[in-house]
């Protein structure tokens, strides 16, 4: 059997640890997104209130995991960092406490979503079958929750370690294996099961997700820092918790923003009918998958950044920074294109509604001058993770999927009336202005804790 991948990255070529992490973990992102256009294709077979109603239903469960994407940083930064500095007791320590603090949210979340979801859908919808539809599926979804939470968490301990390739292939399991249960479920087998219909998309997921949480554990339990867990080290400690706290909730509260923000664009799109909401679902899938390698690579960041930093290693941070973004750009010079050129051909692919394609197609049409600056403010967010100075990416969220989305909707469809672009348009004008704070700040807190982002 083979040992767990556990790599030491402050040493060695910077371009070979980011192609170690980053290829890996951009090839389970993709097949993390082809698991979701999986899902956006059957709905669509259903019809696009179908459509609408997955969009909607997800969006809302997105927000419930923000504490996942929060607590696979937190692991990620904190476990990194003690592996840098060759901590294996502090390693130990945050891994196993992290873990159990992870059971205790997963139990507290669900409780929670049950009361959340449907006043959520509510908000950003309108009565009707799409409506009912997103209602239905966010509450088989809650069975899903440990799968996802619990999955983040213990691989924020892999990527410690550099690991990003167990992940991946348990996508790829995953997705194959949505493939098959999707119409399984969704249709049934004459005289053997009955179909669940729309649901089945959810029913899928949650055998799919559960699979994968464990073996993603099973993975973590056999590392070198888990050796002799006893139950004295999985109770709950008040230091532990709060060092994980300090570095999961402002990440958990800028992903939560960011959820939110996405209430917001729809909310705002629900004036322009249920087409709008289908585009906009379909548009960002489309989006989610040309980002990949960019959120691969900006990923690989953390990690590395996480050890030097612990290791005092402040050059072989600058560099692995600078890195990230040179090679960011030339991605982003390739993707731009497509999204401009071949939006609607992209979107033809999951929906035949004439009504819906020049929709999304004018989303990815903006969507293209954006994304460097996404990339940018990817590696900026995990370069702040490693530093321990994540509360800064709170602020950074805050102001470009809180405040800035919402005030520049409310300026350009609220007060100088446009269409469906107007949201669109406000969107970019929020990420520019959002990316131009967090340089800013960026440099402010590299030359405080490495000496600058230049020699």
């Amino acid at each position: 059997m083979a040992a767990p991948r556990d790599y030491d990255l402050t040493t060695g070529s910077i371009a070979s640890h980011f192609k170690t992490i980053a290829i890996p973990a951009a090839f389970g992102m993709l097949f993390t997104t082809l698991y979701n256009v999986v899902d956006v294709f059957y709905a669509g077979q259903l019809g696009t209130d179908a459509q609408a109603g997955l969009a909607i239903g997800f969006q809302a469960f997105f927000v419930l995991l923000s504490f996942a994407f929060g607590l696979s940083a937190a692991m990620s930064a904190l476990v990194g960092n003690a592996r840098g500095a060759k901590d294996n007791r502090t390693a130990h320590r945050l891994a196993v406490q992290g873990l159990a603090f992870a059971f205790i949210a997963t139990a507290i979340l669900m409780v929670f979503a049950i009361w959340f979801g449907p006043r959520a859908i509510a908000l950003i919808s309108e009565p009707g079958e799409y409506r009912d539809a997103a209602t239905g599926y966010f509450y088989w979804l809650i069975a899903a929750l440990p799968g996802f939470i619990l999955t983040f968490s213990a691989n924020g301990i892999l990527q410690a370690h550099g690991d990003s390739v167990t992940l991946q292939r348990s996508q790829v399991i995953a997705f194959l294996a949505n493939i098959a249960l999707n119409p399984l479920f969704i249709y049934g087998i004459p005289g053997v099961i009955d179909g669940m219909g729309f649901n089945g998309i959810a029913f899928s997921t949650i055998l799919c997700q559960t699979g994968v949480m464990i073996w993603i554990l099973w993975t973590v339990s056999r590392l070198e820092i888990m050796k002799g867990v006893e139950p004295r080290h999985v109770r709950i400690e008040a230091a532990t918790v709060k060092e994980i706290l300090a570095q999961m909730l402002p990440v958990t509260t800028a992903m939560m923003v960011m959820f939110i923000s996405g209430f917001v664009v729809q909310y705002a799109l629900k004036g322009f009918g249920e087409e709008a909401i289908a585009a906009y679902g379909i548009a960002l899938r489309i989006e989610q998958i040309l980002l990949l390698p960019v959120l691969g690579m900006t990923g690989a960041l953390l990690p590395i950044a996480a050890q030097n930093y612990g290791a005092g290693n402040h050059e072989r941070v600058r560099e692995a920074t600078w890195f990230c973004w040179k090679l960011g750009f030339a991605m982003t010079a390739i993707a731009a294109p497509i999204l401009w050129f071949g939006g609607g051909l992209a979107m033809s692919f999951f929906t035949d509604d004439a009504r819906v394609i020049p929709i999304g197609q004018s989303y990815l049409r903006v969507d293209g001058f954006l994304f460097p600056l996404y990339m940018m403010l990817f590696a900026i967010n995990s370069l702040l993770q490693a530093l321990k100075k994540p509360v800064y990416t709170l602020w950074i969220s805050l102001y470009r999927q809180g405040f800035g989305v919402a005030f520049f909707i409310w300026l350009l469809i609220g007060v100088m009336g446009l269409d469906v672009w107007g949201v669109w348009l406000a969107i970019a004008a929020a990420v520019s202005s959002g990316w131009v704070i967090a340089l800013i700040l960026t440099i402010r807190i590299a030359n405080d804790k490495i000496g600058g982002l230049r020699r």
